[in-house]
């Protein structure tokens, strides 16, 4: 029985919108939150971003996105293309003929942005090719660029002006009978970002593409995506997410998983519960959560480890989790396995140990999954 059946408090209902694909993702629908990244490497240096492409797929990435802001990084792209493991998303700003030559180099989705990509025509130009090479399409508003009639109407960006500019863009998709589309409202604020989402929402069934775009670093960014997008998230709001930090794509990838993770919309690899650690500890807490949070990357299996550094709230916590180890006296702890107390080791031996039983927890959760279905 699910914790959501029994606990209906931890129901999140997902706002219901259709389903598009970007390559071979679901986006939309009831198909998991996607998440994604964009490589800042240059385009054109083809083996450089092929092998980051890589690295945030490993990570998990579903959909990467890469730039295309001139005509040799469209021919790069088809290079990228063929040696992604996951759907490549263009990104494309001001010429719109990279868009063009971007659906034909086999991106699996045009990100265009309604506010620089130029005239209605141009656009519908760009339709013509997406539908032409099965490609979908992201209306990307952005604060920071939007049109200039919506600026002299509204004053400043605000919620009403870019959900304005995004359904004038939805209305040329869909007049000319183009239907593979998502969109997202982005801005840095996050008041600001979060209430164009509502609004958007309540406005289209579309598919959202949740960001609040230059979040900043890795610390600040993180906490201002993790606010902006878990609210929205909560609300059931949102389709597909992409954290923007300054920082390697990677630590986006690990930051939206575990923002998904935190509300129990998506699982992935080891999910580490530990104290912040006090006098009590019986062993240095933060640097043993450091070291497994390191020994334990390759671990892709969504499972949970308890890491408590006393009895206070250990045993508790370890009864929910499917490894767990309670800090104790005299240089020992308790290990816990599947909720129920184990048996004892010594702090020296713990981290070896504890990663040898998620190891072997997590294969056991494969085999019980695989004979499941």
């Amino acid at each position: 029985m699910s914790l959501n059946h029994v606990r209906p408090w931890r129901n999140i209902y997902r706002r219901k919108s259709r389903q598009i694909h970007v390559g071979n993702v679901p986006i939309g629908g009831d198909a998991p939150i996607a998440v994604q990244t964009m490589t800042n490497t240059l385009t054109t240096d083809v083996a450089a971003t092929i092998a980051q492409v890589q690295a945030v797929a490993e990570a998990g990435a579903d959909i990467v996105r890469v730039s295309v802001p001139d005509q040799d990084s469209s021919k790069a792209l088809k290079a990228i293309v063929k040696e992604s493991p996951v759907p490549i998303v263009a990104d494309i700003h001001f010429h719109y003929k990279r868009g063009i030559e971007a659906a034909e180099a086999g991106a699996a989705c045009l990100r265009i942005n309604p506010g620089n990509i130029g005239s209605e025509e141009r656009v519908r130009e760009v339709i013509k090719a997406a539908r032409d090479n099965n490609c979908s399409m992201r209306i990307g508003v952005n604060a920071g660029s939007l049109e200039k009639h919506l600026l002299e109407k509204y004053g400043e960006p605000c919620p009403d002006a870019m959900v304005e500019s995004g359904l004038d863009h939805i209305k040329i998709l869909q007049d000319n009978d183009f239907h593979e589309f998502k969109i997202s409202v982005k801005a840095s604020d996050v008041f600001l970002s979060t209430a164009a989402y509502q609004a958007v929402a309540e406005a289209t069934d579309a598919p959202l593409h949740l960001g609040i775009t230059e979040a900043g670093g890795l610390m600040s960014g993180t906490i201002k995506s993790a606010i902006g997008l878990g609210n929205l998230l909560w609300m059931g709001i949102g389709d597909t997410i992409r954290v923007s930090l300054s920082a390697d794509p990677v630590e986006e990838v690990k930051v939206g998983y575990d923002i998904l993770k935190s509300l129990g919309l998506r699982h992935r690899g080891v999910n580490i519960i530990s104290c912040p650690s006090c006098a009590r500890q019986g062993f240095n807490v933060i640097n043993t959560v450091e070291t497994l949070e390191q020994r334990l990357e390759h671990v892709k299996t969504p499972m949970s480890l308890s890491i408590i550094g006393c009895v206070v709230n250990g045993p508790g916590e370890a009864l929910m989790t499917d490894v767990g180890f309670t800090g104790g006296g005299s240089g020992h702890g308790m290990v816990y396995w599947a909720g129920k107390q184990d048996h004892k080791i010594s702090n020296d031996d713990m981290v070896d140990h504890i990663v040898e039983l998620v190891e072997k927890r997590a294969a056991e959760i494969e085999a019980e999954t695989e004979a499941a279905e």
